[in-house]
């Protein structure tokens, strides 16, 4: 317990510094490259989460490129240290999306009449950039804190013997079968998990109000360029992050084509051709992902029109019966179906997989669409029904259509978090319902990196295939 709550702090605070650091140079500060450095988060998040463990031991490990190769260290970055660097990694995207909307939403007019007032750029930044950026700051710190806690795949692999609860409810388990103490741990990491999460539900309320309140972009005056030191210093910052992000994707590619990592550095594709035998994996994984992708998605448009745009007298309820599951940890998921499951003599464990993702996944697919169709005028939805329209035909005809960018950012979430999802079906997969991303984790505590590897990078490829093809489909739509 000791040992998750330093995990959750360190690592929440070090994803939110680097994550704002981040947007507020892509944002605020006139550097180069802004659209290159600004696409490195947003490429992260639609990566599969388990590629960011997996490349870490490629890079940092005991026989890591920069550890080993670079710096000729005999060093091991497993434990603390070690699951500090890969959940920073991993985790900074969420707060350079939150905290790059609240710099985007603020006035510019206040920095420009405190500039006009002789104020200096720190002084700027520090009591106005700064103080209207604490919500959102807060409120991807809250988030980030509960996806931290409910994190399985980074503490499996990288963690070693440093113990966090979210493992130690796998090990109980499966390792000294003892579901009691499973639950137990289970029962204790969901308490500061609802907290963090009625908390940040209340940030998050605040803060759309206080951002409503400060107005719109309405001056005309130009932005205040970033002094040279600045733009210099924040500029190093990026490309030092985004070098780290692509370096874990040019791992996974060198890794599947080395014979062994760190030793043996000769090309071969052997690894890359034994992906054959791993054929079942790589079609349950992407099936079960684009299933549930589809239901949480359409349960979500439905969930957001009901809640915002009808009357319904149990909404309030709704609302609050779809955002529970983002409070519960991923592995209590899987431990609750796999428990059910068992006293209720269910066997379908593809069906239970699929049921466990759409559940995990549906309250951020839910926001998503919530904050989609807030933004559309009630007007339409007045006009449409003055026309003759029920309210189903003006959810078919005008608010799905004007919400195809809400629902591409909802299916491309879930698809890839589900793709490359641990923690939710570690408890469920069975004999004859095998997972990649559980595939690539078995190979990883093998030592079989370059099969690790290798599954990792097609998974990741026919990933991104499946997103592409996604929206080529949707632009047609929209044409």
């Amino acid at each position: 317990m000791l040992n998750t709550v330093m995990e959750c702090v360190a690592s929440t605070v070090l994803s939110v510094a680097v994550g704002y650091g981040f947007a507020y140079a892509v944002i605020k500060a006139d550097i180069p490259f802004k659209k290159f450095f600004g696409f490195i988060p947003l490429l992260h998040l639609m990566t599969p989460p388990f590629v960011g463990g997996l490349s870490f031991i490629l890079l940092f490990g005991r026989q890591g490129f920069f550890t080993k190769t670079l710096l000729g260290l005999d060093i091991s970055l497993y434990g603390f240290w070690g699951l500090l660097i890969a959940q920073t990694l991993c985790f900074f995207p969420i707060a350079f999306l939150i905290c790059s909307q609240t710099l985007r939403g603020m006035n510019p007019s206040l920095e420009q009449a405190a500039r006009a007032m002789g104020a200096s750029r720190a002084k700027i930044f520090f009591t106005i950039t700064l103080p209207l950026s604490l919500n959102g700051i807060l409120s991807a710190a809250l988030f980030i804190a509960v996806s931290v806690l409910s994190d399985f795949g980074n503490p499996m692999i990288v963690a070693g013997r440093f113990k966090v609860l979210a493992v130690e409810i796998y090990t109980q388990l499966t390792g000294w079968v003892n579901p009691g103490v499973s639950c137990v741990l289970g029962f204790i990491l969901v308490l500061p998990s609802i907290a963090l999460f009625l908390l940040q539900n209340h940030i998050a309320r605040k803060e759309n109000a206080k951002l409503a309140s400060i107005g719109a972009k309405g001056s005309s005056l130009p932005e205040k360029k970033s002094s040279s030191i600045t733009k210099i210093l924040l500029t190093l910052f990026c490309i030092f992050i985004s070098f780290l992000v692509i370096a874990q994707f040019l791992s996974i590619v060198a890794g599947s084509l080395q014979k062994l990592w760190g030793i043996n550095t000769s090309l071969t594709f052997d690894h890359i051709k034994s992906i054959v035998r791993f054929g079942r994996e790589l079609k349950n994984s992407l099936s079960f992902a684009l299933i549930a992708s589809i239901f949480c998605t359409v349960l979500a448009c439905l969930s957001a029109f009901f809640v915002n745009r009808t009357s319904l007298p149990f909404k309030r309820i709704l609302d609050i019966c779809i955002q529970i599951p983002a409070a519960v940890p991923g592995s209590l998921f899987g431990l609750a179906f796999s428990l059910a499951a068992t006293r209720l003599k269910i066997h379908a464990s593809s069906l239970l997989i699929i049921i466990a993702m759409t559940v995990a996944f549906l309250p951020f697919s839910y926001r998503i669409m919530t904050s989609t169709i807030s933004q559309i005028k009630t007007t339409l939805d007045d006009g449409a029904q003055s026309l003759g329209a029920g309210k189903i035909k003006t959810l078919t005809s005008i608010l799905l259509p004007l919400s195809s960018g809400g629902i591409f950012s909802s299916f491309i979430y879930d698809f890839v978090r589900g793709v490359g999802t641990l923690s939710s079906v570690i408890f469920l997969v069975s004999f004859n319902t095998p997972l990649a991303s559980i595939k690539i984790l078995n190979l990883a505590e093998q030592g079989d990196w370059g099969k690790a590897a290798s599954l990792a990078l097609v998974l990741t490829a026919l990933t991104f295939t499946v997103l592409a093809t996604f929206r080529l489909v949707m632009k047609w739509r929209t044409k």
